[in-house]
């Protein structure tokens, strides 16, 4: 829930080879929650990939976690896609129903501590001067 702490979990690579959640402690953090199947899903990965980019990772990390019952699916999306940020493969739904995804996209701002400070159901324009406002002041951060 949104005021709540992430509590440990283990991230299976998509793209990147496994870790803890815990291993993003430290900085703020924007954590999506998709599927290859999911059209919202696919309609803001770019602008999600955009904002990553953007700031090179040095104010938030972005990490995105696929839903998808197939590694191989999400896999080929992503490389479709030229997605760039680090993503991950939750077959199990663990994490969806951890953090709450009973419905997709779902995009969470976590804080430096892994306090949940937002939670934004459906596709958003993540690039967006007014999103990155939003960002800035959710993280309290200057963007």
């Amino acid at each position: 829930p949104v005021g709540g702490t992430l509590r440990e979990a283990r991230l299976n690579g998509l793209t990147v080879p496994p870790t803890q959640l815990s291993s993003y402690r430290g900085k703020p953090l924007i954590i999506n929650v998709w599927a290859s199947w999911c059209g919202p899903c696919r309609a803001e990965m770019a602008s999600l990939d955009s904002l990553s980019k953007r700031y090179k990772g040095k104010p938030f990390k972005v990490i995105g976690i696929s839903t998808d019952d197939y590694p191989e699916k999400a896999y080929a999306f992503l490389e479709r896609t030229g997605t760039s940020f680090e993503n991950f493969i939750d077959a199990r739904l663990e994490l969806e129903n951890m953090l709450g995804a009973n419905r997709l996209p779902l995009t969470l701002l976590i804080d430096a501590q892994g306090r949940v400070l937002a939670k934004h159901y459906g596709a958003k324009d993540w690039d967006s001067a007014e999103t990155r406002q939003m960002i800035a002041k959710a993280f309290g951060i200057k963007l």
